[in-house]
């Protein structure tokens, strides 16, 4: 066995140690566990918060989205298209008009945003499992039909049941020069009737999804679309998709990937996953500064063990390694029971639901948790290395002792 490593355990493990000093030892690794376990549970809730919100973005937003990089439409041609599909890992290629549009129903007004799609959309069935009233079909036996959010459907009140009361759709026409906000003739308008209610998030649940040719009559987007969106084929690598769309489309396309179609909120969350991993990481460092202290107490402590092993042929070196062996013993110890604490409850929130959302309208009834081991790792390298270093300082002044 390794000596200094053995001196250290010995010394860990000792009761003859002053109890002042057993409790300042005690109290660090309290400290290392209770912010270990904090770190573990908190970056779990995180984690599982990204992929909450991961799983509305599937249920709503395309693997792949091609938008212009100048202006708001695309001219449509037959050469474009056939790009797009012979593209290995493409399934479906969604043609997509989206603008912002006034809507009523009955005496009751809002702006919703407006989203004509092709019959492509119906057969990605995203919004299959969000349906809270009828179908996702934009057009049945001939006629069209509107898709509605779930926020829609309140502001304007709508019954879906109602075949007598239709939904307005209103959009200011291109050829007037000035806008009169009393005048009907200003303004593009369609009548379509509710066949879906579909309930996502805040954020999904204020659009309208139309036909294709409605949306295009309607916003006087004539052979243009706004997007494109790509549906893949299950096994397909959304990245290497992407390159070959670059190369194929060229530099006239901005192609995003769902993580960057929602960007913004994904790093959001990161950053707020950073700041509260570095908060709850002075709870470590407070606990780090005990053990720096418990230390100094047992080098003063075992001075003339420390001399006895100078005098028996210890080195510097091995005096130092025992002291800090003793303050690793002491964050392992702390880490590994702060891991285990933070395991069993991120298990039992996992599948009990011990800690509810707190509201009723919520997606999820639980805070969400994901455990990823990487996690773990860095969480325990982090609270290992600060003690080792706030160890070397007592490990030195023991050093120096010979």
């Amino acid at each position: 066995m390794n000596f200094p490593f053995f001196i250290a355990r010995r010394y860990f493990s000792s009761k003859k140690k002053k109890s002042f000093i057993s409790l300042i030892s005690n109290i660090s690794m309290l400290g290392v566990g209770v912010g270990t376990m904090a770190l573990v549970i908190v970056l779990s809730v995180f984690n599982g918060m990204e992929e909450l919100n991961r799983q509305l973005f599937r249920s709503f937003d395309p693997d792949l989205k091609i938008t212009p990089a100048q202006g708001k439409r695309i001219d449509v041609t037959p050469a474009l298209l056939s790009k797009i599909k012979q593209i290995k890992g493409v399934k479906f290629a969604t043609q997509v008009i989206e603008d912002n549009a006034l809507a009523r129903y009955g005496d009751r007004r809002v702006v919703v945003k407006l989203k004509g799609v092709d019959s492509t959309y119906e057969q990605r069935h995203q919004l299959d499992t969000a349906l809270v009233y009828g179908t996702v079909q934009v057009m049945v036996d001939g006629e069209p039909k509107a898709v509605v959010g779930a926020t829609v459907q309140q502001l304007l009140s709508i019954n879906p049941n109602d075949i007598l009361t239709p939904l307005e759709l209103w959009y200011p026409r291109s050829d007037t020069r000035s806008l009169n906000l009393n005048s009907p003739d200003a303004f593009n308008q369609q009548i379509i009737r509710v066949g879906g209610v579909y309930m996502l998030e805040l954020r999904f649940d204020d659009y309208v999804i139309v036909p294709l040719d409605f949306a295009a009559e309607l916003l006087g987007y004539g052979a243009q679309r706004s997007s494109f969106e790509l549906q893949l084929q299950p096994n397909a690598d959304a990245d290497a998709v992407k390159s070959d769309l670059e190369k194929n489309l060229g530099d006239t396309f901005v192609i995003r990937t769902r993580d960057e179609q929602n960007a913004d909120l994904l790093r959001a969350i990161r950053l707020e996953k950073l700041f509260v991993t570095v908060t709850l990481g002075l709870i470590v460092l407070v606990a780090a500064v005990n053990i720096f202290f418990s230390l100094s107490m047992l080098v003063i402590e075992k001075r003339d063990d420390i001399k006895m092993l100078f005098a028996m042929g210890a080195t510097s070196s091995m005096v130092k390694r025992i002291f800090l062996f003793e303050g690793g013993l002491v964050a392992f110890s702390g880490a590994a029971v702060g891991l285990i604490l933070g395991v069993i409850v991120c298990w039992a929130q996992q599948t009990y639901g011990l800690v509810s959302m707190g509201m009723v309208s919520s997606l999820v009834d639980a805070y969400p948790v994901k455990m990823v081991w990487q996690d773990f790792v860095i969480t325990a390298f982090l609270v290992i290395s600060v003690t080792i270093i706030v160890s070397f300082l007592p490990a030195k002044r023991a050093a120096e002792m010979g």
